[in-house]
């Protein structure tokens, strides 16, 4: 069974006039140097930069890397500093360029630091110590998502790092609700979430300065403010990086505060780009990427039981092809624009920004938005439970293993072959392995590995 395709599609908002251009060849949309859209169209024929797009939809970005705006806004960023640190002539219009480009990145911060106080609140329900599968159903990445929209329009609000989950949660049934009292009571968790609160005070801080940054004339003030909110996000990161969160924390829960980490992360990848620094914004994903594969594994390795694979599957899967590919573009597009020839990149700064009015977000869209995620969510589980229905934990398990780290699919096939030759199975030879789906290895390997202990 293949990857469903809709996880890796990126559409950017340009108005209809440039989709129009772009759809007859008359534009043509910039490829990074690994393939990857980015947010500018130009003329094929003269090489001049058309537009740029007001920003993303990434239509399977999850709840958890919240980078959609981050990678939209890369190029804006690129601008805003060669206007700004080269001391740049700005128009009306350019000033309106740094607007779009500073309203973007705010938005991308404010997601991100929604996502936080949304995935740590999770963890009043995941509790401390013993594995409970008591509503887990509560916390999975639709329900996931659905608080993140909650939060967005109101309905929700985060003090102090957390939600109200029992507010949130009412309709999830008695059991639910008294999971919540006693993981209240439990003094192992008051421990942590008292740690968690401090972190994310730093964090929320952080995420302050940098939005005060973006509207800094003076680059001194600026740098100086960035200076500032990177201590501030250093010390978070210390804090939930600590052992003591990960103490005695079963696979959901050590995922929800690997998830915060990596959120951070992001965020100090982000002060790097507006610090105009992008050798080290290109390191600082690279790592990224290398820590969300690591820690991703780390986590399937602790899943014990089928209740937490029924929540991580959905929520790995769409990090693995959701989320590590939004890392991906973004870097690529720091790389693109660094190696602009200096001309290119003050052309580049005068090219029109897509407008409100020439890309309206109605209710209708906002409203279309909701709908998109909801049905790429149930496509995600649905791809899941198509799965569960042919295989079994430890096979549903390898699998996962195999799409957060491919290369560990030949130890299967590796054990496959030993075994055919023994049993005799002619059919099963290296030459047909690369036709066979994850699906197929897995339930292979466990059907011999049971008739090898069975013998």
């Amino acid at each position: 069974m293949s990857l469903p395709s809709f996880l890796f599609e990126t559409v950017y908002q340009f108005s209809p006039a440039v989709k129009a251009a772009l759809a007859s060849g008359e534009l043509k949309q910039v490829t990074s140097r690994a393939g990857h859209l980015l947010p500018i169209a130009r003329d094929p024929v003269t090489g001049r930069f058309f537009k740029i797009a007001k920003g993303v939809t990434q239509l399977a970005t999850g709840p958890l890397v919240a980078i959609a705006e981050f990678t939209s806004s890369a190029v804006q960023t690129g601008i805003l500093g060669f206007q700004m640190d080269r001391g740049f002539q700005r128009t009306y219009r350019e000033i309106e360029i740094v607007k779009e480009g500073v309203k973007s990145l705010q938005g991308g911060m404010t997601a991100l630091q929604t996502s936080v106080g949304i995935l740590q609140a999770s963890t009043a329900l995941i509790g401390v110590g013993v594995a409970v599968n008591v509503g887990l159903s509560a916390v999975n990445l639709q329900q996931m998502l659905k608080l993140r929209q909650d939060v967005k329009q109101l309905r929700l609000e985060i003090k102090d790092g957390f939600i109200d989950l029992k507010a949130a949660l009412q309709d999830q049934g008695i059991a639910v609700l008294q999971r919540l009292d006693e993981v209240a009571n439990d003094l192992k968790f008051h421990s942590q979430k008292l740690i968690m609160v401090k972190a994310y005070g730093q964090f929320q801080q952080a995420v302050q300065l940098m939005k005060t940054a973006l509207i800094c004339a003076d680059v001194s003030t600026r740098n100086d403010t960035l200076t500032t909110a990177l201590n501030l996000l250093t010390n978070a990161l210390a804090i939930y990086t600590s052992p003591e969160l990960f103490t005695d924390t079963t696979a959901v829960g050590s995922l929800r505060r690997m998830e915060c980490i990596w959120a951070i992360k992001q965020m100090i990848a982000l002060i790097y780009q507006l610090r105009g620094e992008p050798n080290a914004v290109r390191e600082h994903l690279s790592q990224l990427c290398d820590t969300i594969q690591q820690d991703s594994l780390t986590v399937v390795n602790l899943c014990e039981w089928e209740e937490e694979l029924d929540l991580l599957f959905p929520e790995l899967l769409r990090i693995q092809r959701c989320d590590l590919p939004v890392l991906q573009t973004w870097q690529g597009q720091i790389e693109w624009y660094q190696a602009l020839p200096m001309k290119e990149q003050e052309r580049l700064a005068t090219v029109e920004m897509q407008s409100e009015e020439e890309t309206p977000t109605s209710q209708s869209e906002s409203s279309s938005e909701s709908l998109s995620e909801n049905l790429i969510e149930l496509s995600e589980q649905v791809f899941y439970d198509n799965l569960k229905q042919t295989s079994h934990f430890l096979s549903l398990r390898d699998q996962l293993r195999f799409i957060v780290k491919p290369e560990l699919r030949q130890n299967h096939e590796t054990y496959i072959a030993e075994q055919s030759k023994i049993i005799g199975y002619k059919a099963l030879v290296p030459a047909h392995w690369h036709e066979m789906s994850d699906l197929a290895i897995a339930n292979l390997y466990w059907h011999l590995k049971r008739t090898d202990y069975a013998a």
